[in-house]
């Protein structure tokens, strides 16, 4: 089955600098951000990793794995997702595919993993992104394995952005089209908190 060659992860390792504190810790409604993230994904994959430099994060399930990025400095997301990839190759796991998903933005549908997982077996690009309103989620995403030596040469050689990145491999993209609330709200700042608050019924 394809869901077996797909290792979900959770990138929580940011610096929250606008948000004054570690947002993947902060409340929404009796849940953490990072919890209800969890929450969403637990059931779809086999093994799942949050990024994190947070050393007091600890799950019950032990499907979950916490893992702190391979390199110092909190560089941005796409460590995280290196780190996924040097973690499935030095735990010798079959993965093939890494499924990125932010701790920062709980109103996702639930449907959208489907269809990533879809686009796997539609397209020969290596990476797959979510799409909305013309803007392409560069954190929802799907990464091949392959492209582990590739990130890595570009990192060492000081690139950090996604987008940039992305742009320079090629990518997939799949169009999502949202309704009247945005599904891909961002919790960056606390006003960004104080919406989703005012709209926790349509987790």
């Amino acid at each position: 089955m394809i869901e077996n060659n797909i290792l979900g992860i959770i990138l929580a390792g940011g610096k929250s600098s606008r948000f004054g504190e570690d947002k993947s810790t902060a409340k929404l409604g009796n849940k953490t951000l990072l919890d209800h993230t969890v929450n969403k994904i637990e059931n779809e994959f086999n093994e799942i990793l949050v990024i994190s430099n947070n050393k007091k994060f600890n799950f019950k399930n032990n499907k979950i794995h916490v893992v702190e990025d391979c390199i110092e400095g909190q560089l941005g997301p796409l460590v995280g997702i290196l780190t996924a990839m040097k973690w499935v190759k030095k735990n010798n796991k079959n993965y093939k595919w890494i499924a990125s998903f932010p701790c920062d933005t709980p109103f996702f549908d639930m449907k959208f993993i489907s269809e990533l997982k879809i686009k796997i077996k539609e397209t020969s690009e290596k990476l797959i992104f979510l799409n909305s309103d013309k803007k392409r989620h560069n954190i929802f995403g799907l990464w091949s394995i392959d492209l582990i030596e590739t990130l890595e040469e570009d990192i060492k050689n000081g690139l950090r952005k996604v987008e940039i990145w992305a742009d320079k491999i090629g990518c997939e993209n799949i169009n999502i089209n949202t309704k009247e609330f945005d599904m891909f709200l961002n919790i960056n700042t606390k006003e960004d908190l104080k919406k989703a608050k005012k709209n926790i019924d349509k987790i």
